[in-house]
């Protein structure tokens, strides 16, 4: 067996990881580091991935190179790796239905962290649920705004609403507030937030994804509730230059945000901060 392949014992699933040490990051973060990430965070992430098909974001050749969207399941997909088989309305494959993969265990988040799928991505409902669970208000600064305006309008946000919003990093350079789905129909009500916090704050916010309208100004999309859309995972590693993570935080770390990088947190970082503060999403579960 080459010296590249190595066979594990993961719960009793054998699986072959590959090329563990490919470097996938330009900072030098390797196939090996990612499954090893992946594979710690787990305990808490896996949670929240439970019953929700997954979007996968694979970088094979790491990520400064092409990447690729993946909903079906791949060919090779082992036997006991569960899926699901929902409608695909919309398909940009003309495909009426998609085998999605449901990542429950850790067997099965291994064997995707194996595939270099760097980034998960979920809906905001569960399989078999004909109603959303969750509802999520992405926050993404037009430059030169950034993550410090991201947290002002999320504290706007938190103020209008009685439901408890719960605040994540992306990962890249917005954030995204999650609660638990007050109302049916989340795409809408969204949509109602943002306008009227918009419309208060209108040098700051913007409800439109209109380009123009965007410079200087914090996005709140409130489209991501579309069932048909997902949102990267908490806990969820982000492909750029270093292995940033979509970090869940305080709303004192909200609150007292004066620079970008106060909330920009690598996957050493995300992995100490379970460790100390616990899943700050587990009220979500």
């Amino acid at each position: 067996m080459p010296s590249s392949e190595v066979l594990v014992d993961v719960e009793g699933r054998t699986l072959k990881l590959t090329n563990l040490e490919k470097v996938l990051y330009p900072s030098g973060f390797t196939k090996g580091q990612v499954i090893d990430y992946y594979t710690r965070v787990a305990p808490v992430m896996l949670p929240h991935l439970q019953d929700r098909a997954l979007t996968r974001k694979r970088y094979p050749n790491g990520t400064e190179g092409q990447m690729f969207f993946e909903k079906n399941r791949p060919q090779g997909t082992p036997p006991w790796v569960r899926t699901v088989t929902l409608p695909s309305p919309g398909s940009s494959k003309n495909r009426e239905t998609i085998d999605y993969v449901v990542c429950d265990d850790l067997p099965t988040l291994v064997w995707t962290a194996n595939l270099a799928s760097l980034e998960l991505h979920t809906h905001q409902w569960k399989v078999g649920r004909k109603t959303p669970d969750l509802l999520v208000l992405d926050l993404d600064p037009g430059p030169p705004a950034t993550i410090v305006e991201c947290c002002e309008v999320a504290l706007a946000l938190r103020e209008r609403l009685d439901v408890e919003l719960h605040p994540k990093t992306s990962g890249n350079k917005g954030m995204q507030l999650v609660a638990k789905a007050p109302v049916r129909d989340t795409n809408a009500f969204a949509k109602e937030l943002a306008e009227a916090v918009e419309k208060a704050m209108p040098d700051l916010v913007v409800s439109q994804m209109t380009k123009s309208l965007r410079p200087g100004k914090v996005l709140i999309d409130w489209s991501q509730n579309n069932p048909a859309k997902t949102t990267v995972t908490v806990y969820s590693l982000r492909a750029r230059h270093e292995p940033t993570v979509s970090t869940p935080v305080t709303w004192d770390e909200v609150s007292g945000c004066t620079d970008p990088s106060e909330l920009v947190f690598l996957s050493d970082d995300v992995l100490f901060r379970v460790e100390e503060l616990g899943d700050l999403f587990g009220e979500l579960l």
